[in-house]
């Protein structure tokens, strides 16, 4: 969420033009969102208004609450019964044009005024419900509020004092216009004020407390997608994505949690991070880490810390990518037609730096476009081969382990009858011998990048020490071996002539 602009305004009945502007975060071309803007440009289109400065907002938006001190006739646009009113969000008529949803209210002598980002078209105009920013705009005013007069002492040097501290707290909160914490109070301990720490406020979005024994639980989860040719002319892809998933249980407001992802030596470094909105900072290695760079020793290799105030809820804390060297097993597929036969052979090889503890490994062999399978006679070095002939498949059970050699292979010949009206397997793209083996894996307490969450390294900032508990899993996603003696998909073409 973002904010187009911000103010402060010192309402002064009985004289004209009945208020000042006490803060703006618009005052001068230094401190305008210029990126917020174009933002509101792109997404409103043809509908965008541009934010006015001080001097004609504070008129229109006193001439709109009436409290200009001057205008105490009837005004149609204003006060007409068509006219509907939906305090405190308004649209002002600000040069010929309307400028909305404007966030406004007056509270102790000071009406507090925002302009957030509107993420899409305003015309036809969207319901405020659909405007995410609005809530959250709201919000950082009662913020702004509470800072202001959080105080006993409520005299216009505290207050004075408090308005010259505003625009630092608001770069810490709301850097660039993006806001990253509605409760000033949060950004005090980051900001060199001598003032007094006050109780944390609820924040918007966190709906409740968690009361109870406080845990913290981490899941790493990694898959591997794969597409396998043994060809020349067509290169082996393959790709890590790893999500982190959270679940922190622990009793206060806004508790604070650093957790630190770690890889061995010989790790394969992560890539493309994107993080949950709740964490709060991050090394700038870890956001110029990419797939696009060119990768060398000089490649960040963490520790990947993580510092955030945790949603009551599980979440994803963070989503990677990693450009692992080698696939985790490596396969050929040979399938070829014999006069009415046809004649399968497939090779499987566990590399030798993945951990050879599988809770499931399965090879599924489909037939499509065929009519079930009538006969098979097949042979198999290792595990046992289940055959379902109405579905024209073979599923071949590898176990929990691979034998010591690392290798194992299933050779068969197969007959299939007519095709029936009843449901066989079809697929636009298996026709022919065009065809693969899928590969179904799961080892738990492994990920493929070596990355594992330190228990140990763990920081919390709560009442109580939490039970930690971290976990990871390897799963294997769309890990597909093509049969080489036919035209495949490629996802892209080798480089090679």
């Amino acid at each position: 969420m973002a904010l187009r602009a911000v103010w402060l305004i010192r309402h002064e009945p009985g004289t004209p033009p009945g208020g000042t502007v006490r803060f703006s975060s618009f005052p001068d071309i230094i401190r305008r969102y210029p990126t917020v803007e174009k933002r509101a440009k792109i997404f409103n289109g043809v509908s965008y208004v541009p934010v006015p400065e001080d001097g004609p907002f504070l008129k229109a938006l006193l001439f709109h609450l009436r409290l200009s001190g001057d205008d105490k006739d009837f005004v149609e646009r204003r006060d007409s019964c068509s006219h509907t009113s939906k305090s405190p969000i308004y649209g002002l008529s600000v040069g010929g044009e309307e400028l909305w949803p404007v966030i406004a209210f007056l509270r102790n002598d000071m009406i507090y005024a925002s302009v957030p980002l509107v993420e899409q078209a305003l015309s036809p105009r969207p319901s405020v419900v659909s405007v995410s920013g609005v809530s959250q705009g709201l919000e950082l005013l009662f913020g702004i509020q509470d800072f202001l007069y959080s105080s006993s002492q409520k005299s216009d040097t505290d207050l004075n004092t408090k308005l010259s501290q505003l625009p630092d707290l608001l770069l810490q909160a709301c850097p660039l216009g993006t806001l990253l914490d509605t409760n000033l109070q949060n950004s005090l301990s980051s900001t060199n004020f001598s003032s007094v720490t006050q109780p944390h406020k609820q924040p918007a979005w966190k709906v409740g407390a968690y009361k109870g024994k406080p845990q913290i639980s981490i899941s790493i989860t990694e898959k591997v997608k794969c597409m396998q040719y043994g060809k020349q002319d067509a290169a082996d892809t393959w790709q890590v994505v790893g999500t982190v998933a959270c679940k922190c249980d622990l009793e206060g407001i806004m508790p604070s949690v650093t957790i630190s992802l770690n890889l061995p030596t010989n790790g394969s470094p992560l890539q493309d991070i994107i993080v949950h909105p709740c964490v709060t900072s991050l090394d700038s290695a870890i956001l110029t880490a990419s797939s696009l760079d060119t990768m060398d020793d000089s490649a960040f290799s963490g520790p990947y810390k993580f510092p955030f105030s945790p949603p009551l809820e599980s979440f994803s804390l963070c989503h990677y990518t990693s450009p692992v060297p080698v696939p985790p097993i490596l396969g050929s597929y040979h399938m070829k037609e014999e006069e009415v036969q046809l004649k399968i052979t497939v090779n499987l090889k566990l590399h030798e730096s993945v951990k050879n503890n599988f809770e499931i490994c399965e090879a599924h062999i489909p037939f499509y476009n065929r009519g079930p399978i009538t006969h098979l006679e097949y042979k198999v070095s290792f595990g046992q081969l289940e055959v379902y002939r109405e579905k024209s498949l073979l599923v071949w059970i590898i176990g929990q382990k691979f034998p010591k050699s690392m290798e194992i292979s299933l050779s068969g010949t197969l007959t299939f009858g007519a095709k029936g009206h009843n449901k066989q397997p079809f697929d636009h793209i298996c026709i022919g011998n065009t065809a693969h083996v899928k590969l179904h894996f799961r080892i738990s307490d492994y990920t493929l990048t070596g990355c594992y969450a330190d228990q140990h390294s763990v920081q919390v900032f709560a009442s109580g020490k939490p039970k930690i508990s971290a976990y990871r899993k390897l799963i294997s996603s769309d890990y597909y071996i093509w049969n080489s003696e036919a035209p495949a998909p490629v996802t892209y073409a080798s480089l090679l002539p």
